[in-house]
């Protein structure tokens, strides 16, 4: 859904609530020079062997207002369903069996078509050669737990700085 904001100035300029989709709410963006927001509605896998912990990052991601939450218990099944289906942001968990989120991601950046999806790592360590290895194998964020919905959105905005709302 498309409103007007008013900022402090007293201008008026379209800002994304929802799920912004149609090549009128595209234009009107266009049009007042503002970028579109995260697009919601994009396909969000996440990566965890413990249920548990797949459920708290859903409910966060729907707190967020994420609508599309897929997951797999591993790095080889979350590969699998990378390579079935597009999906616009992976979060996945470092420390798994039998593929860790580490080589996950070094598998997806070594598959061309799957080379460009967003990244981000999580992880109960905040050891320094750890955030080193994962950005050297192309990670676009890191997260360590326990961190709640802000934080989580904070790490997501980062990861796609040109589609934030102005």
């Amino acid at each position: 859904m498309l409103v007007l904001a008013v900022d402090g100035g007293g201008l008026s300029r379209p800002v994304c609530v929802k799920s912004c989709e149609s090549s009128v709410d595209a234009s009107a963006f266009a049009y007042w020079g503002v970028k579109m927001a995260i697009d919601l509605s994009m396909q969000v896998l996440v990566v965890d062997d413990y249920s548990t912990m797949i459920r708290i990052i859903r409910n966060l991601l729907k707190q967020i207002g994420f609508e599309n939450i897929d997951d797999a218990s591993d790095g080889s099944a979350a590969l699998n369903k990378m390579r079935a289906k597009k999906y616009g942001l992976v979060i996945s968990d470092w420390n798994m069996e039998p593929m860790t989120g580490y080589d996950l991601l070094r598998e997806v950046r070594a598959d061309p078509n799957l080379a460009t999806t967003p990244f981000i790592m999580i992880t109960a360590e905040s050891k320094t050669e750890n955030v080193i290895a994962a950005k050297k194998a192309g990670v676009n964020n890191y997260i360590v737990k326990p961190f709640n919905a802000a934080t989580l959105k904070t790490k997501i905005d980062a990861v796609f700085p040109d589609m934030q709302d102005a």
